[in-house]
């Protein structure tokens, strides 16, 4: 059985655990990861009009003119964790994180030109406990919209449009967010900002004047070690490894021998 060729966007974590499903089970012809790859798309879709257009996180705006292209095949199929018209925008995932969220979402659109608003495919939800690391929640949602996809690329349904009035949005991450605020938050959401900022912006702290990025850490009702940080409701978050600027990654007791004594 013939394989339906694919033209794919994307780059990080949600496109490579959509690839892990889409590799095996379809023909991808093309995986464009810049905006310089945009032209030999174009190229490769005239010679392919068979060809599905798949997008994961690409981080490129796509124009209408390539959007066009892909009209006859159900235009450029864009896999975005959230529940649209909920978390637009750059970081879905690592905002709702931040909100505390359990129930996570994944919808799989019509790429337009408006960021994030065209018409919804396919929708599901995913429950993830508050401890799950970020890259289960990628993994989980991007294999199970890439799933979909496989079973239904060449069978459509009709999509339907969304709520535009009903939309919410993120906003791209960056380092000035990364420094732990105890005195500021409590500690379940220094504990979701730790898991949010896992990979990038990462979160920080300074121990005795030190820059620490935080690698390991959970919330508690006790001080637990000398580097666990009294918040703003009067639990804890309790670090259990860190790496010091320049250094290496290290559990609690190695910091506290080799810079606190």
């Amino acid at each position: 059985m013939t394989k339906p060729k694919v033209i794919f966007f994307g780059n990080g974590p949600l496109a490579d655990n959509a690839l892990e499903i889409l590799a095996p089970n379809t023909d991808i012809i093309f995986h464009a990861r810049k905006k310089e790859d945009l032209e030999t798309v174009k190229k490769l879709k005239a010679k392919n009009p068979d060809a599905f257009g798949i997008l994961a996180s690409f981080g490129v705006i796509i124009k209408k003119d390539l959007l066009d292209l892909f009209d006859a095949t159900g235009g450029i199929l864009n896999i975005h964790p959230s529940l649209l018209p909920k978390y637009r925008g750059p970081s879905p995932i690592e905002t709702a994180i931040l909100n505390g969220d359990k129930t996570f979402g994944a919808s799989i659109m019509k790429l337009a030109e408006k960021m994030d608003a065209g018409p919804i495919y396919y929708q599901t939800t995913l429950n993830f406990d508050h401890k799950a690391p970020k890259s289960e929640i990628y993994e989980g949602l991007a294999k199970t919209a890439a799933d979909w996809l496989v079973k239904n690329l060449e069978n459509l349904p009709e999509p339907k449009p969304q709520d535009d009035a009903a939309a919410t949005y993120t906003e791209k991450l960056d380092t000035s967010m990364s420094k732990l605020k105890p005195s500021e938050k409590a500690a379940d959401e220094l504990l979701n900002e730790f898991r949010a900022f896992t990979i990038f912006p990462k979160s920080r702290y300074d121990f005795n004047g030190i820059d620490c990025i935080i690698k390991a850490a959970h919330a508690s009702g006790a001080a637990e070690n000398a580097l666990s940080l009294e918040c703003k409701d009067g639990r804890y978050f309790c670090i259990d490894r860190l790496q010091p600027a320049g250094k290496k990654e290290m559990d609690v007791k190695s910091f506290i021998n080799g810079y606190m004594k």
